[in-house]
């Protein structure tokens, strides 16, 4: 059962014209309950927040994109709905709440919203200058929003995808989107990497959409993880969150570092291994990231899940700092 509440299922609320969402939280201190440990591989957690909502529209969340002044946000919903808002810190910049909230169905290229969840199935969300990318799985695409506009307004054009559509799953594809620095290689470029469509060698399809690399790559697929989402950091490499859920290992999650010169046409990336958690800490369908750059010049994470609108599982948002030793393991 919780292997399919995993794999995405839909709330029966598409249909809702959407609006402000009231987000009540309950404050999450400490990552391993019951336990001070705060260094868990290559990042440290700084706190958390379960979120809840009267608004039956929340949940679901896919990615998480924030703003330059790195307290607001977008969202996307694999409902078809935009989320945004702006979190809340304490005295000790802490997380403390999210304010401000409000969700949007998302607009197709034809003008309207999709009822189900098919058509409208966002799972990748990046920023680039005025436009709001964002990645679809179903119906494989990744069409781009004006921005600002993106919550009333449809499509204003769709990047190229060199990954033939046969070759995606319908439900396991266009899952990371993430664009690289500018003064990087790749030169600003849109890079996509599917969840669980494979090569013939097992590993799993992805490419570089646009700039001077264009082109496709794939990524080393193993342990029964699937990619969730990514974020390039300021230097290049590229941080992968990973999920998995089975009968032996249970539910867990894991980030991969990959350095930014594996990625390239033609390349198989494979990277090292940051970060593992599993269901002894406080993880849940780890879904989305970000990365942004503290006042001290720190890296942090926020993760986000995604509750698939189940009873059983949690709309979750944590942070971490990114520290650069102590890798769990190298493959």
């Amino acid at each position: 059962m919780l292997a399919g509440l995993l794999a995405g299922c839909s709330s029966g609320n598409d249909a809702d014209e959407g609006g402000p969402a009231a987000i009540d939280v309950r404050i999450i201190s400490a990552f391993k309950p019951g336990s001070d440990q705060t260094r868990f591989g290559a990042l440290e957690f700084l706190g958390g927040l379960e979120l809840s909502s009267d608004n039956a529209l929340l949940g679901a969340v896919s990615a998480i994109r924030f703003r330059p002044d790195h307290r607001n946000f977008i969202s996307v919903l694999d409902t078809g709905h935009w989320l945004t808002g702006a979190v809340e810190r304490d005295e000790n910049g802490r997380l403390k709440g999210v304010s401000d909230a409000r969700i949007m169905p998302m607009i197709d290229r034809y003008g309207g919203t999709d009822p189900g969840k098919g058509g409208m199935d966002a799972e990748g969300l990046a920023l680039r200058g005025n436009h709001v990318l964002v990645s679809y799985e179903q119906h494989h695409r990744v069409d781009a929003y004006p921005d600002p506009g993106f919550e009333i307004s449809p499509p204003d054009g769709t990047l190229p995808l060199p990954i033939p559509r046969w070759q995606l799953r319908a439900n396991r594809s266009l899952e990371a989107l993430m664009i690289a620095p500018q003064s990087s290689p790749l030169a600003g470029g849109a890079v996509i990497v599917a969840e669980d469509s494979l090569d013939d060698e097992g590993n799993m399809l992805a490419a570089i959409l646009d700039g001077p690399l264009q082109g496709r790559f794939t990524v080393r697929h193993y342990g029964g993880y699937d990619v969730s989402d990514g974020v390039f950091l300021p230097d290049g490499d590229l941080l992968l969150l990973e999920r998995r859920f089975g009968l032996i290992h249970g539910l867990g999650v894991r980030i991969r570092r990959i350095a930014g010169a594996d990625i390239k046409p033609g390349a198989v990336a494979g990277g090292k291994v940051i970060f593992e958690a599993s269901s002894r800490e406080q993880i849940d369908n780890m879904e989305g990231m970000d990365v942004f750059q503290a006042a001290d010049g720190s890296l942090h994470l926020i993760l986000v899940s995604d509750d698939n609108h189940s009873i059983l599982q949690r709309s979750l948002m944590l942070e971490f700092k990114l520290h650069d030793e102590n890798v769990v393991s190298r493959n």
